[in-house]
């Protein structure tokens, strides 16, 4: 699904050039379940930035599933966005004044082929996927828990059927409970749905939750292995 063939990334900060990527090559298939990790500063985020097509690299190529997005411009971009990859970041990004349900369907309002109550169908089966409490899909997203709005954000990156989704430090804001039902959650889709997660993490226990775990430090992988799952790795 995925070849990353020896991305670079550079940015300029003055006369400073800081190279974010410096020769980055990995392979991702169709359905896997996987983390990058690494601390802050290694350049996890700017290849998630590249996988997320949000930005492009400035050396290499990036060919997702055999079509090379390295150097499409913006509105190329937006449509592999919308087609291809749900998006779940730690700080959820959802609108507060809006209720549960208009955020989930945000994302579909943009496909013109879907009408309004196919959106609202839509969304809700998203929403019951994610467990989410259906007692609640009319509150405005600031009066829900922190764990009920990242279900709601992971619900808003199903609705267009994507191929892949990118989570961001997705338990970053949540306590340890809240936290394993949304890796839970990831595993689930992975499993029944056969959607490709990747995780963006600098978390041990987040990253080593994934069956595979690719490392990186210094825009460098370091390490990319398969986990062995035969100990439990989440709680009740």
């Amino acid at each position: 699904m995925i070849q990353i063939q020896n991305v670079e990334r550079n940015y300029k900060n003055g006369d400073l050039v800081v190279k974010a990527l410096r020769g980055v090559s990995l392979d991702i298939q169709d359905g896997e379940f996987l983390s990058i990790a690494g601390p802050s500063g290694s350049g996890k985020s700017t290849i998630m930035n590249i996988l997320g097509a949000l930005d492009i690299p400035t050396d290499g190529k990036y060919l997702l599933n055999g079509k090379d997005v390295s150097h499409l411009d913006s509105t190329e971009l937006a449509n592999i966005r919308q087609k291809e990859i749900g998006f779940v970041f730690q700080s959820f990004n959802l609108l507060g004044r809006a209720t549960v349900i208009n955020n989930v369907i945000l994302p579909l309002i943009y496909n013109s082929s879907i009408h309004y109550r196919q959106r609202r169908k839509i969304a809700l089966a998203a929403l019951e996927s994610v467990s989410f409490d259906m007692t609640k899909i009319n509150n405005k997203a600031s009066e829900i828990s922190g764990g009920q709005m990242q279900r709601v954000a992971i619900a808003r990156a199903l609705v267009n059927s994507p191929s892949i989704i990118l989570a961001d430090e997705p338990t970053g804001n949540l306590d340890s409970k809240t936290g394993d039902f949304v890796l839970k959650t990831f595993k689930k889709l992975n499993e029944e749905n056969g959607v490709t997660v990747i995780l963006i993490t600098h978390d041990e226990y987040v990253a080593n939750s994934a069956n595979r775990v690719i490392r990186i430090k210094d825009g460098l992988v370091v390490e990319d292995y398969f986990n062995d799952h035969s100990k439990k790795i989440f709680c009740k």
